[in-house]
């Protein structure tokens, strides 16, 4: 029993069940329990937990990345504006916006490491200079719009639509690309050197360093993770609306950070899983479709989900305390 309350995974298990059962009484009758509001739920999870999946290694190795709300939004026109506007194929314009994602996340990487300065504040500042450039860029090019449409029309037969777009027994493409990335991210994490030297780099950067690990070079790597995790969402986004869209990211970065906490990341890092950030997205991905559901005003949703972080920070620290003092 010590054991199993050690594990992250325990809070978020219990309150995807719980949150699951309050909705399936509240509104099991309006939708929620049918096969179309399980795959509504389930996109919400799977865009937001892909991001989440880059931002708990980030956190587990003692870092915060708050640029990829606005790197969504930059990635997201990237892609669009040359596939739409330049005739590029698809495939090109999708490589073009994980090539800038690249560039930015190994440039906080790099800022974080060579000035000693948080994370918190390099991405910050990354946030507001990305976000003010795409709104900028998408201004200039569209005649004063903040999105760039056509996506559909210049994609449509494309394999990579289907791939990002498509359905499969009757869920989205992005659930796919959530679990397989789950599936990845956990077994790296927990199998290999590079998973052991993500949570050395966040338990205690110093020592590691002293046993050979390369924290810096860790750290950058998963700057650039997070990015690309980013503009892979973003392109899922894009091919599913036909347009990109420069708001499209506005507040990803706190929504990934509150579900790797609900999954029970550390914001201290050195501890979490990927499981455990799979199932915060699960609840926030079921919380934001129950409440539409219940028919109660979506403003709901943010109190619901402050509530969900406290209560999970709290009920991690007290299962925490507990296995130690057994």
């Amino acid at each position: 029993m010590t054991l199993l309350l050690r594990r992250p995974e325990v809070t978020p298990v219990a309150g995807a069940i719980a949150v699951w059962a309050f909705f399936a009484v509240i509104a099991g009758d309006t939708g929620f329990l049918t096969a179309q509001g399980t795959a509504n739920y389930m996109e919400v999870a799977a865009q937001l937990g892909i991001i989440t999946i880059a931002i708990t290694l980030l956190m587990i190795a003692g870092e915060f990345d708050l640029s990829v709300g606005s790197m969504l939004g930059a990635a997201g026109v990237l892609m669009a504006y040359p596939v739409v506007e330049l005739g590029w194929p698809l495939w090109a314009g999708i490589a073009f916006a994980f090539l800038g994602a690249a560039i930015v996340g190994a440039i906080n990487g790099l800022l974080v490491i060579r000035t000693a300065l948080p994370s918190f504040i390099v991405t910050l500042a990354a946030l507001f200079i990305l976000r003010g450039v795409t709104i900028a860029f998408t201004h200039d090019v569209t005649g004063g719009a903040t999105q760039v449409g056509g996506v559909e029309q210049a994609t449509a037969g494309s394999f990579w639509h289907s791939a990002l777009a498509g359905e499969l027994f009757g869920l989205p493409a992005a659930v796919y690309w959530w679990l397989a990335l789950t599936l990845v991210a956990t077994v790296l994490l927990a199998k290999t050197r590079f998973g052991n030297w993500i949570f050395g780099a966040g338990g205690d950067p110093d020592a590691a360093a002293k046993l050979g690990v390369p924290v810096a070079r860790v750290k950058v790597i998963l700057f650039v993770l997070t990015a690309m995790a980013a503009t892979l969402v973003a392109a899922i986004g894009v091919l599913v609306n036909g347009a990109a869209d420069v708001q499209q990211g506005q507040l990803k970065e706190f929504q990934a950070i509150t579900a790797a906490v609900i999954g029970g990341t550390l914001l201290t890092g050195g501890y979490g899983t990927v499981v455990g950030a799979a199932f915060g997205a699960l609840i926030f991905g079921m919380v934001s479709q129950g409440i539409f559901f219940t028919g109660a005003d979506a403003d709901w949703f943010q109190a619901f989900l402050g509530a969900m972080l406290l209560s999970a920070v709290l009920v991690n620290r007290y299962f925490r305390r507990h296995a130690q003092e057994r």
